[in-house]
């Protein structure tokens, strides 16, 4: 795959303002098991070709149009943008790397400042280029609703999820709304997925979590905070938050939402 392909899919996907992370509310039953189903999706994809295939099926899942990942940069390699997966339609992304549509890529600079979700209503598109990007992004059934997440990886690694909606807008707000903390998860889980999968990371070594460090994420998992998750456990909130920044610690997660996707994926906790 050509590396510039990578880029296609985050074209349309976030900006500086309208950060989306707010308190979580606790996850309903349904919307549990629909991101059980999904990580259970992503965990049986062995090799790279079943990235694609696993990705349309959680977009089905989700009720979103598409859904990409991009690794951009991996720390020690000289390569940029060394792997990519979408559900983008083909012509669209060679229509991208045609007409180097790369350098005029406004999402890439998320790499360098971005922590949060970003809903790509937050960028300014007035710009004759940016505009005329849109307008043909659409035409090729990207957008024009949109969510993309970025992700620091603790050795170094920066990549790019995104997630597009033709819903109306009513519509995208409620899916984006109920789907956020779902969504975060899944992009860090994906994120461990796609690197171990392409061999771009070793999966490494982390220290055991104890016992109460491992319910904290769990009951976190849910989408409680940690006052909550004090009530239910008989401790302190200081004591859940010593125990879930222990947990970041010993998995390298640099946030909480990365290390539920590690404690998952490494089979530490159930999603």
């Amino acid at each position: 795959m050509s590396p510039d392909l990578s880029a296609c899919g985050f074209a349309l996907s976030t900006g500086r303002t309208n950060n989306l992370v707010a308190e979580r509310p606790i996850i309903p039953m349904e919307d549990r098991k629909r991101l059980s189903s999904s990580l259970a999706t992503l965990r049986a994809a062995k090799h790279r070709e079943q990235l694609d295939p696993a990705l349309m099926q959680i977009c089905m899942r989700y009720g979103l149009s598409h859904m990409t990942f991009l690794v951009a940069y991996i720390r020690g390699q000289s390569e940029r943008y060394p792997y990519f997966c979408t559900t983008y339609p083909e012509a669209w992304t060679e229509r991208y790397i045609d007409n180097g549509y790369f350098d005029i890529d406004p999402v890439i600079d998320v790499l360098r400042w971005g922590h949060l979700p970003v809903d790509w209503s937050s960028l300014d598109w007035r710009p004759p280029r940016a505009s005329r990007f849109l307008k043909e992004a659409r035409g090729h059934d990207i957008g024009p609703h949109g969510l993309t997440v970025p992700i620091r990886g603790p050795r170094g690694e920066r990549c790019l999820f995104s997630v597009t909606s033709n819903r109306p807008k009513r519509d995208w707000s409620s899916l984006r709304a109920s789907g956020i903390h779902e969504l975060h998860i899944l992009s860090h889980y994906l994120h461990e997925t796609v690197l171990a999968v392409t061999g771009l990371r070793d999966s490494g070594h982390y220290r055991e979590l104890s016992r109460r460090e491992r319910q904290c994420l769990q009951l976190l998992a849910t989408g409680r905070i940690s006052k909550q998750i004090a009530a239910e456990l008989g401790i302190s909130e200081s004591a859940v938050k010593l125990y879930l920044r222990s947990a970041r610690t010993k998995l390298g997660a640099s946030t909480s939402h990365q290390a539920i996707a590690k404690a998952s994926f490494l089979e530490l906790i159930e999603l």
